[in-house]
């Protein structure tokens, strides 16, 4: 059913004049005769009936007309639905962020929902690779992870931000002599590391393996302060980004950088190919706007 013909049709009835009903919505008399006509033809029944210059409805225009004025209503408030999602003013948004991530997109998040308070912001923590699952799956719009990221996969990216990753030890002697730490030495110590949930696991897997090296791992965990007590209790050591250490108690725990290219790169990810909602093109260019460039972060 054309949804013209419905607002034709029950203008008419309003007016109780073809010719005013074609004024007050701008069209001509002609156009408004064959719309009605054709609302019969496809409904099987006869809807109004002249009676000198009186209308009257049948028994079935009767109902056309009151369901009419809802189904009008309805697709009223649907276009006010879709023009507020179109101008941002509501919405979803369905973020995944790895744990790790959070204090560091706690500004972007702000921005945005300064920006866009009546969008609602769901926020899923997860590791790195479920999260990349879930916008695969489309149960997430977007996600924060770690880069790289499976070239075969079908996803865009977009760099946001670099650290550098840092070995985490007891703030003891022999460490308090040292100022950085090689991957080869850390395969001397029992390694706490993240489990193979996260990005960061099978990054450092694929740079022990580059370089023949076979740590031993003492602990896997989701966990990023649990790796830092469990280096504190003197189970071993830990390589953490260094955002993350700069949390930690200087006074129990020590962090030196590590000696390799290796980084904690993050991005966003969003299916390739797929529909974007405005909401989630509107964080993308959020984020774009907060980190407007992907330059490395320095030490300090």
């Amino acid at each position: 059913m054309d949804v013209r013909a419905l607002r034709y049709f029950v203008e008419v009835v309003r007016q109780q004049s073809f010719t005013r009903a074609a004024e007050a919505l701008f069209v001509t008399q002609p156009t408004i005769s064959k719309m009605l006509r054709q609302l019969e033809d496809e409904l099987n029944c006869t809807l109004l009936l002249r009676e000198g210059r009186r209308l009257h409805l049948t028994d079935s225009g009767q109902v056309v007309y009151q369901r009419g004025l809802m189904i009008l209503q309805e697709f009223k408030q649907l276009e006010q639905e879709i023009g507020d999602i179109n101008q941002l003013k509501t919405g979803e948004l369905r973020l995944g962020v790895p744990p790790m991530v959070g204090m560091q997109i706690a500004g972007s998040v702000s921005a945005f929902r300064q920006r866009y308070p009546g969008i609602t912001l769901k926020i899923v923590e997860s590791g790195g690779l479920t999260v990349q699952e879930a916008v695969l799956s489309g149960s997430l719009d977007l996600a924060l992870t770690a880069l790289p990221i499976d070239e075969q996969l079908p996803l865009n990216t977009l760099t946001l931000m670099r650290h550098p990753l840092c070995v985490l030890v007891p703030h003891a002697a022999p460490w308090l002599e040292r100022t950085s730490v090689s991957l080869a030495e850390v395969t001397r110590h029992p390694l706490l590391i993240f489990n193979e949930e996260f990005s960061l696991n099978r990054q450092l897997k694929q740079a022990f393996q580059r370089e023949g090296l076979t740590p031993q791992i003492a602990v896997r965990s989701g966990q990023w302060d649990f790796l830092a007590a469990m280096v504190q209790a003197g189970m071993g050591v830990a390589i953490l980004p260094e955002p993350i250490c700069q949390r930690l108690d200087k006074q129990s725990l020590l962090w030196l950088p590590l000696e390799s290219e290796l980084a904690w790169t993050l991005g966003l990810i969003w299916r390739e190919g797929s529909y974007l909602s405005r909401s989630a093109q509107a964080w993308i260019d959020c984020c774009r706007e907060y980190w407007p460039g992907d330059a490395p972060t320095l030490w300090v």
